[in-house]
């Protein structure tokens, strides 16, 4: 029987322990050396979810580089409410520069649809993005994906950053909500 959390009404079943996520990133981060040496890229980190994920990645990238962070809500307890509405905006002046957006996850596409067409319009050199899940089946806008830690079927998930209701993000491990 695999280890379970409680949180509020819900019961979520470990699903990838955090040993599994640290290899990710590990090959992410080499991915990001390997393409963007030279490239001096500001990492955009999409709050809240993605700060576990840039915690990590950012230990492990190497290339010289800068951060900043973005916050933009889509979400209201288990499923997407399909607005975004964007809380606090880029303050960089990204024109010419390589920017790397680092999400936690990308399923529907809809918000980082939004975030890479708002950045297009400051012109940067480039846009990558980082995501560190991917739910392909979840997918209605084609967003291009160049670094992705792991793709997982279309369940709700808490846990290394992501939440259900605000609670789970500081767990560790990737646990998944039980089917009764």
């Amino acid at each position: 029987m695999k280890p379970t959390v409680q949180i509020k009404d819900k019961t979520f079943e470990l699903s990838i322990p955090a040993a599994q996520i640290d290899l990710a990133v590990d090959t992410i981060a080499k991915e990001i050396d390997r393409d963007l040496i030279g490239k001096e890229p500001l990492f955009l980190v999409v709050l809240n979810g993605a700060f576990m994920f840039a915690s990590d990645l950012m230990k492990k990238v190497t290339i010289p580089c800068q951060i900043s962070f973005v916050k933009l809500a889509s979400y209201q307890g288990t499923g997407s409410t399909g607005k975004i509405k964007e809380l606090i905006g880029l303050n960089e002046d990204i024109t010419n520069r390589t920017v790397v957006v680092v999400e936690d996850i990308v399923d529907t596409g809809i918000t980082m649809e939004k975030i890479i067409n708002t950045l297009q319009a400051k012109n940067p050199k480039e846009i990558r993005v980082a995501t560190f899940f991917h739910k392909p089946e979840a997918l209605q806008r084609p967003v291009p994906l160049n670094y992705v830690g792991m793709k997982i079927p279309n369940d709700f998930i808490v846990g290394y950053g992501l939440d259900y209701d605000g609670l789970g993000r500081n767990l560790p491990d990737i646990y998944t909500l039980k089917t009764e």
